[in-house]
């Protein structure tokens, strides 16, 4: 599978490289814009905050 996926990435030249590490890269802002929020809004908000 690997050698079809390599070699149907070859015959659409830069575009079929461009398009897999675009969703990645997307995917992988979006899961630590995710955990980040997760993160960030479980935190009691008690106190003073500036």
């Amino acid at each position: 599978m690997m050698t079809d996926c390599l070699a149907l990435m070859g015959h659409m030249s830069w575009l079929g490289w461009l398009m897999p590490l675009a969703v990645l890269a997307l995917l992988g802002l979006g899961i630590a814009a995710l955990l980040k929020y997760l993160f960030t809004s479980s935190k009691p908000t008690t106190g003073a905050s500036s």
